[in-house]
């Protein structure tokens, strides 16, 4: 993808594996345990979200 193409952060390759790594730990995180859903589920969401978040805030 040439630079030219880049319109907004949705085409950034990073924000792209961003959002895949949160719908895959999205999808693991409903194997874990119930009793884990207030503390290990709910941290590892918001990490995995923070990555594609953090990527689109800071294209310009």
């Amino acid at each position: 993808m040439a630079v030219s193409s880049i319109r907004t952060y949705r085409d950034l390759k990073v924000w792209q594996k961003g959002m895949d790594l949160f719908e895959e730990v999205y999808r693991l995180v409903g194997l874990l345990p119930k009793a884990e859903e207030c503390t290990l589920i709910s941290q590892l969401v918001r990490a995995a979200a923070s990555v594609p978040a953090n990527v689109a805030e800071g294209h310009p």
